[in-house]
């Protein structure tokens, strides 16, 4: 499987009318289609596909046609999305109406052909089980767990202070193990 780090976007024109494919990493595909709905606002489709793992490692799955006609757009950029062994990534394409309809075929092959698009531009690497680990630490030692983080590719998600240094950190199982193994006397789990 594989997975992006970053919102990459893509045009599409087919027959005037244009298909503008942004793939993003999962966790911003909320805060990317409300933003899209704002700046696009004449836009008549945000056809939308996902897939992600839940906390059991299951993949879930989910596409929209956004009132395009029934399985010509989600479905189908879904199956792009599957094809492609993708996880953990949302496809959202805007498609602005160009006045020549394509018909059910037509939009079939618009609407993969510009998550393809999309896909072939992006840097994609390979999917890794990330896990989640809750972190206690004095204040002296902020610096210190800062730069293990950094050096273990740990990525701090939360920080919260009272009277100590509350981190919730996410990283690879082995990069975790690795980190906490060196922290051990610094960090409380």
């Amino acid at each position: 499987m594989q997975t992006l780090k970053d919102h990459l976007s893509t045009t599409l024109e087919v027959k005037q009318s244009k298909f503008i494919a942004h793939l993003v990493p999962y966790n911003l595909y909320e805060l990317t289609l409300q933003q899209l709905k704002e700046e696009h606002q004449k836009a008549r489709h945000f056809v939308t596909a996902y897939r992600y793992l839940n906390a059991y490692s299951q993949v879930v799955e989910y596409s929209s046609d956004d009132g395009e006609p029934k399985g010509t757009s989600g479905k189908p950029s879904l199956m792009v999305l599957q094809g492609q062994d993708l996880i953990n990534v949302a496809v959202i394409v805007v498609r602005y109406f160009g006045g020549t309809k394509l018909g059910t075929g037509g939009l079939v092959r618009a609407y993969s052909d510009a998550v393809n698009l999309v896909i072939e531009a992006a840097v994609l690497f390979e999917y890794k089980e990330e896990i989640t680990q809750t972190i206690v630490c004095e204040y002296s030692d902020i610096r210190l767990v800062e730069y293990e983080c950094e050096t273990y590719n740990v990525t701090v998600l939360e920080k919260s202070f009272d009277t100590q240094a509350h981190y919730k950190i996410q990283a690879t199982k082995e990069a975790m193990e690795s980190f906490l193994k060196k922290m051990e006397r610094v960090i409380k789990v």
